[in-house]
């Protein structure tokens, strides 16, 4: 019997299955999806082959259950970040932030761009809470564009030219956050605040 690593076995469960994910996320960014196998992740987890299985049946239902829950933790990250932020613009700055920061740690890109990576059905199994993070980036954009701040656009058409934007990750994130603002007519100070669309008359 293995030994238990938590104070139940729920809690073991648990931590085995964090470690796997650690070990998951480390070999993807090393060698790629394609370069693994579930025993080289065993073995960096440090967790016996049979473990590894009773967890996970094979590489596509881990990278599911990983980035269903990266995703996750993701969204509630960025809701308590967006908390803190009224003015709209000022709002998708943060998501955007958020977004080539979580790409950088991570290497796995949350909400749309999973589709790169997930076969259809298994990206049909996290599609629940990118539709969270899309909802989110939907009501960025109607309020700055109710609040006088984003000309009137079509909202479902922008969002995936922004996560377009956002799915590299790997580049400058102000120069970044700042073409998608002006992409989306977001009128920025000198100071980087933002403005208000003068009225048309």
């Amino acid at each position: 019997m293995p030994k238990i690593i938590g104070g139940s076995l729920a809690a073991h469960r648990e931590q085995t299955r964090q470690r796997i994910f650690d070990a998951f996320a480390g070999l993807m960014y090393e060698r790629g999806f394609d370069r693994i196998t579930l025993a080289d992740i065993a073995s960096a987890a440090g967790v016996g082959r049979t473990a590894m299985y009773n967890h996970f049946p094979d590489k596509e239902a881990l990278l599911v259950a990983y980035a269903a829950a990266e995703t996750e933790r993701y969204v509630v990250r960025l809701r308590a970040a967006l908390s803190e932020v009224d003015n709209p613009v000022r709002r998708l700055a943060t998501y955007v932030r958020f977004q080539l920061r979580e790409v950088a740690a991570h290497h796995i890109p949350p909400g749309p761009a999973l589709r790169s990576l997930l076969p259809q059905s298994a990206y049909g199994q996290v599609v629940e809470h990118v539709r969270d993070l899309e909802q989110e980036l939907r009501g960025i954009l109607r309020a700055g564009i109710d609040q006088g701040y984003l000309p009137q656009a079509d909202v479902d058409g922008l969002i995936p030219l922004i996560n377009a934007c956002l799915s590299g990750g790997t580049g400058d994130a102000e120069l970044t956050t700042l073409f998608v603002l002006r992409a989306v007519g977001a009128r920025l100070n000198a100071d980087g605040s933002a403005r208000k669309l003068p009225r048309k008359r």
